[in-house]
């Protein structure tokens, strides 16, 4: 039985250093090499592998470049011994919901996410401090972020504070980019192939930005900047120009395909016409407009379709002396082409129409578009004739590059967060309308919407509403950090008269919570007839149960205290959250318990992980523990290995430990710990 110590990397998050030499050692092996600190990387070896023109450590190279860029590298790569704690006493729904809400320093969070949410979430949207001069940036600590996030918070005394990020300090620009590129560093990994990050910003820090994540997540990935104007009457505190407007940053996983956004009433109306099923349909002309549309682009897309006027239709083939050739033809007189092959073409004669202009004269096709989008056509056989791209039903907009209207404003975020709470609790909350088109556009089904500054909580609404309003699952994963309020603080002080007024603690985080149940209710009461997920787990982020070997001047005290290696003000939950945590598991699945030999056992995710957390386990209790353990095991029939857990101090000796653990290993438990 394997004993898991402070120490030991089962008790950390993922270490991203090891996992990266651990892949180059699979595709080159001597590249990998002993040096002072454990496996090195041998440049020479590089260089000769993929040229030494590729191999650069030179002073002079593309890129933005800022002083601490290499340590906030090597934040992100330094494991955390954290741990999150369950709180079911904030939450709503804590036995049902899929929904998340952490407390804690994102940088932290996402870290600890990294083994359980690791390419699992569909969209993360990112509304970072702006660098106003004005607002919060988190002072990391290289050393021991844990007990410094921890003194930011005031949970223990220390020199630690909260500040906010002047111009005065010297390094406006360079501490933003260093708390902010760690955070997407570890943000990437948790996103799909198929996910998107949306990032809101200004233009203090737009060109920034761009040049960070283009790093982070490939300059490839760059989808748009979307403008979003939330303040048609404009803002006073700029020279010269009233802004009106802010930026969402749109990255892509390689796989990502935009769900598009629901037709709004004006575009419906283009589906004016019906067929003989009753299905609505609009035209659309079937010559290529815009690049590539030249005949020699895709010259098998050049062909004639011949027209009768008189019965409206379409061959492919004359059918008599009367029929209308037409051919594509661009604007400037020169040959085109079509959208579609001739074969494609061929198997939907019926959906197309030849049309004269009336005007000119010129001669063209149209082709049907339903509004039902599982009306679609089939794939062209030969696939060099039709293109992939087009091929689809157009049941969605494609959305613009500009997002305004009154629904998008400020002042519209403000009066749905005044409809739950009242006050001023925040500045700039985003609107709920805003958040769901994020949401619209990249989720659906159970996917995960992941906000990594909560702030009030305006993603986690938008997703209870979007769900109710379309009937999808999405789940939310919101992190916000504890920021303590001072009402003696100009820009605090109505954020800590509404704790008061609510009666929370004077803390940012408290807000955040309030706001999603309150949003959870209202969701709830407009909507009566729809069963949807308007609950959240809360965790609260801390340092391990696991505790390290501290000595102090008293060794025999020391000696006694380390004997159980769990912390002792930590519950079996506590526990119990930080393995699923360790061992990759959703912090929503399911725990099933059952009392076995007198003993409690907790079954996580139908039998992956089985956990006894029990304080005293005799050599007489171990047979009866591990043969209801193992039959349980049957029972639940996991589809993968299952790892079973105990507390190493609850063993009387070593005789209990070795027969508990053979006698799971020889019904198929191999994979036995104990902390």
């Amino acid at each position: 039985m394997q004993k898991i110590t402070a120490s030991d990397p089962a008790a950390h998050s993922v270490d991203v250093r090891a996992e990266n030499i651990d892949k180059l050692k699979t595709l080159f092996p001597e590249l990998i090499t002993e040096g002072a600190d454990g496996a090195a990387i041998n440049v020479d070896v590089l260089k000769q592998l993929v040229g030494a023109a590729t191999v650069t450590d030179a002073d002079e190279k593309y890129g933005l470049n800022w002083y601490g860029k290499r340590r906030a590298r090597q934040l992100a790569l330094t494991p955390s011994t954290g741990t999150l704690r369950p709180c079911p006493e904030d939450s709503v729904d804590w036995d049902t919901t899929q929904n998340l809400m952490i407390e804690g320093d994102n940088l932290e969070v996402l870290k600890l996410l990294q083994k359980s949410y690791a390419n699992k979430v569909k969209l993360i949207y990112i509304d970072p401090p702006y660098n106003t001069g004005k607002d919060f940036v988190y002072p990391d600590n290289f050393q021991d972020n844990i007990k410094n996030y921890l003194e930011l918070t005031g949970q223990v005394e220390g020199g630690a504070k909260v500040s906010s990020n002047t111009e005065a300090s010297g390094r406006f620009h360079t501490d933003w980019l260093n708390m902010m590129y760690p955070r997407l560093k570890l943000a990437k990994t948790l996103l799909r192939r198929d996910g998107a990050v949306f990032i809101s910003i200004d233009d203090r820090e737009l060109h920034h930005l761009r040049s960070v994540a283009n790093e982070v997540f490939g300059e490839e990935n760059f989808v748009a900047i979307v403008t979003v104007v939330n303040n048609l009457k404009g803002r006073n505190d700029k020279k010269h120009i009233a802004a009106c407007h802010e930026y969402v940053v749109m990255y892509s996983g390689p796989e990502f395909v935009s769900n598009g956004l629901p037709l709004t009433d004006e575009q419906r109306e283009a589906f004016k016409y019906v067929d003989n099923d009753g299905q609505k349909y609009a035209l659309r002309d079937l010559r290529k407009r815009g690049g590539p549309d030249r005949r020699e682009d895709r010259p098998k897309m050049y062909f004639p379709i011949y027209w009768d006027e008189s019965t409206g239709r379409c061959a492919l083939k004359r059918q008599s002396p009367s029929d209308v050739e037409i051919v594509p033809m661009r604007g400037d007189g020169t040959e085109g082409r079509w959208r579609w092959g001739s074969d494609k073409v061929g198997q939907h004669l019926d959906w197309m129409k030849g049309k004269r202009s009336e005007r000119t004269g010129r001669l063209d096709v149209e082709h049907r578009v339903y509004l039902d989008a599982s009306i679609t056509v089939d794939e062209d056989d030969e696939g060099d004739d039709s293109e992939e791209d087009e091929g689809a039903i157009e049941r969605t907009s494609k959305p613009k590059s500009v997002w305004m209207g009154g629904e998008f404003s400020t002042d519209a975020g403000k009066r749905a967060l005044k409809e739950l709470m009242p006050g001023e609790s925040f500045d700039f909350p985003k609107s709920i309308d805003f958040l769901s088109t994020c949401v619209l556009l990249a989720s659906s089904g159970t996917d995960i919407v992941a906000d990594l500054f909560a702030g009030s909580a305006s993603t986690g609404h938008a997703v209870m509403k979007q769900n109710a309003v379309d009937g999808q699952s999405r789940r939310s994963l919101l992190i916000q950090f504890p920021e303590p309020l001072n009402a003696d603080q100009k820009n605090q002080k109505a954020a800590a008269e509404v704790c008061d007024r609510l009666g929370l603690s004077r803390n940012i985080v408290e807000l955040t919570k309030e706001r999603l149940r309150r949003a959870g209710a209202k969701v709830k009461a407009d909507n009566p007839h729809v069963v949807g997920d308007t609950g959240f787990r809360v965790y609260k982020l801390d340092q391990s149960n696991i505790r390290a070997w501290q000595p102090s001047d008293n060794l025999e005290k020391d000696l006694l205290d380390n004997v159980d290696h769990i912390a002792h003000d930590r519950s079996e939950d506590d526990v119990l959250a930080e393995l699923l945590l360790k061992l990759g598991l959703d912090l929503c699945v399911p725990i099933e318990q059952r009392q076995i030999a007198g003993k409690r056992v907790h079954a996580i995710g139908g039998g992956v992980l089985l956990a006894c957390l029990d304080t005293s386990i005799t050599a007489a209790d171990a047979e009866a523990l591990a043969l209801g353990i193992a039959d349980w095991h049957q029972q639940l029939a996991p589809s993968g290995d299952t790892t079973c857990v105990f507390r190493d101090s609850a063993f009387a000796d070593d005789v209990a430990k070795t027969n508990l653990a053979a006698i799971l290993d020889q019904h198929g438990i191999h994979t036995v710990r104990s902390l």
